[in-house]
């Protein structure tokens, strides 16, 4: 049987429903930081509709009364509740770019062969001001990317 017993309790306001327990803790000032509002959830002060909550993301619904240091809170949000979609079921939106008309590239006929008898040195790909600026922002031919001049 479950008995029905009335308490006075505070409201706290929420824009969005629903929203993690250690959030409300901070919105309605109880703690300092979120921090705190977990250590204190995860310890076992917090009660929500009447049954302890351990679960530092519990999901708080309009309506929910939560229990913290002897006081009664009740969360008043005006707004829907959002479902959230798993990330497996998202659609994934690409919107395609306008993209510049492509030039006709050089295709060689043949790679060069790479000079076997210089000794294996990881060349520096670092431009400096200077270079930059006569290359005039110019690819670079191995990456494909532009200079960044500061």
């Amino acid at each position: 049987m479950s008995e029905e017993i009335e308490v006075e309790a505070l409201e706290v306001e929420v824009s969005v429903q629903p929203i993690e327990l250690y959030k409300v803790l901070k919105i309605a000032n109880l703690v300092s930081g979120g921090g705190e509002a977990k250590y204190a959830i995860s310890d076992g002060y917090v009660a929500v509709n009447g049954e302890i909550e351990l679960r530092k993301r519990c999901k708080i619904y309009d309506g929910d009364v939560i229990e913290f240091n002897g006081e009664y809170f009740v969360v008043i949000c005006d707004q829907p509740v959002q479902e959230a979609v798993p990330r497996d079921q998202q659609a994934t939106k690409v919107t395609p770019a306008a993209k510049a008309p492509k030039k006709d590239k050089k295709v060689p006929a043949a790679k060069a062969k790479k000079n076997t008898s210089a000794p294996a040195t990881s060349k520096n790909r670092s431009v400096t001001k200077k270079e930059a600026l006569k290359t005039e922002n110019k690819a670079d031919t191995a990456t494909g990317r532009k200079p960044i001049s500061f």
